[in-house]
């Protein structure tokens, strides 16, 4: 056989074997710690639709200066919204805090 064929051919499984692999969309939502009720109500509904079009979402408080002092309140959010969510995705990540930031990942159920 000749090497330039079995290269060629090597490449072209390569191609299909790639273009067959399911790529993961993270869709990110970022809230601060003192979220007003409207304001998560409206992200929450963004969060749904992401989860339904089957994109992993990625939950975050955001804790600027001072407010770090509230981090107890931007778990409570996370929890919350992990627990509205609970029908069209599933936790895959508890709330951590990391920094100045509190991350959660929720994944879509299939």
């Amino acid at each position: 056989m000749d090497y330039k064929k079995f290269l060629y051919e090597q490449k072209k499984r390569d191609k299909a074997l790639k273009s067959k692999a399911t790529k993961v969309i993270i869709k990110e939502i970022r809230f601060g710690p003192q979220t007003d009720d409207h304001d998560y109500e409206f992200k929450k509904k963004h969060a749904e639709k992401f989860l339904k079009e089957g994109a992993k979402l990625k939950a975050f408080v955001f804790f600027k200066g001072r407010s770090i002092i509230f981090k107890e309140q931007g778990q409570i959010l996370l929890l919350k919204l992990a627990t509205d969510l609970e029908e069209f995705g599933k936790v895959e990540q508890m709330p951590r805090l990391e920094g100045k930031r509190m991350t959660m990942f929720i994944a879509p159920k299939k």
